[in-house]
């Protein structure tokens, strides 16, 4: 678990590449729900999420060996791996499955990285992009499981309780639990947290019911942000010391919140940034009375006309 030292650090190590997002603060009148709620607005992170926090902060932290960078994604980590790496000026090699989108993948390929399509989910890419990193000595840039990534997320958790600090309660998404634990890793036990994952792929949840990481399947809407196959052993192990608590939430309530982001406040989200908003407007967590909630808009890669229309 990374120390609110390193996750300092990592602040200012990362602070020259990346938006310090903003929050909004909405009262029950504006929301129809009983408790207040506040939006931190990751999606209006570089590249539309927060994966560059971890990857500038991983890349920086390392010595970069001449053959550059890998990563694996299902997309935004890949983006936000590539963006890095033009922005440092170093080579970079990103692993996708086959289920990331088209449009993700021409905006990694427009950085200059090479776009190598390992498998058909995930859990394939990630298999393979380790294997070239084996081969070739490159730095591997894994997408949640490695420290200075997970540090480098919990500058998210940082920034939320600097301009929110009233919150009782921060309701993050997961998939491989990098977000989550990096937020986690920097609060403590000064909030409650809770994990919000997709119905079709609940790594976090999953791992919960049986007290250890287990594969999971990798489906539904919010796969190509979502959808690792296995919790990373850094979140579940931080879950497990504080106490986190999952929820899964129905593809159809992520529609739902969704449109409630684009009609209420003309913001613009992902299936996968919208699936934190989803738990608390109708996905299986209820908040209790007096709680002060804290939600992160994690990210915003998607066809505007599919939140819209």
């Amino acid at each position: 678990m990374p120390t609110q030292d390193q996750i300092r650090a990592a602040a200012a190590r990362i602070a020259p590449h990346i938006r310090r997002t903003p929050v909004i603060r909405l009262a029950p009148s504006e929301t129809g729900l009983e408790n207040p709620l506040t939006l931190k607005l990751e999606q209006l992170q570089v590249t539309g999420s927060f994966k560059p926090r971890g990857a500038f902060n991983r890349i920086l932290s390392a010595e970069v060996p001449k053959s550059g960078v890998v990563a694996a994604s299902g997309g935004n980590h890949g983006l936000a791996v590539a963006h890095a790496a033009k922005v440092l000026g170093i080579r970079a090699e990103i692993f996708v499955p086959e289920i990331t989108p088209e449009a993700k993948r021409a905006r990694i390929a427009a950085t200059g990285a090479t776009l190598t399509v390992g498998g058909a989910v995930y859990d394939q890419a990630r298999i393979a992009s380790e294997a070239r990193a084996a081969e070739t000595g490159a730095l591997l840039v894994h997408a949640y499981d490695q420290e200075e990534v997970l540090a480098g997320q919990g500058t998210v958790g940082m920034e939320f309780e600097q301009d929110a600090p009233d919150l009782t309660h921060v309701v993050v998404a997961a998939g491989g639990g990098g977000l989550y634990g990096g937020i986690a890793s920097w609060y403590r036990d000064r909030v409650k947290m809770v994990i919000a994952e997709p119905e079709e792929c609940p790594t976090l949840f999953a791992a919960g019911m049986v007290g250890r990481p287990v594969d999971v399947p990798s489906g539904g809407i919010a796969a190509d942000s979502l959808g690792a196959r296995r919790v990373g052993e850094l979140a579940f192990g931080i879950m497990m010391a504080q106490g986190g608590r999952a929820v899964a939430v129905q593809d159809q309530v992520i529609r739902n919140a969704q449109k409630w982001l684009w009609d209420r406040l003309r913001v613009v989200a992902e299936p996968g940034g919208a699936t934190a908003l989803a738990a608390v407007l109708g996905g299986g967590w209820e908040p209790p009375k007096g709680a002060r909630i804290g939600v992160v808009v994690c990210g915003a890669n998607c066809d505007p006309g599919s939140v819209a229309g």
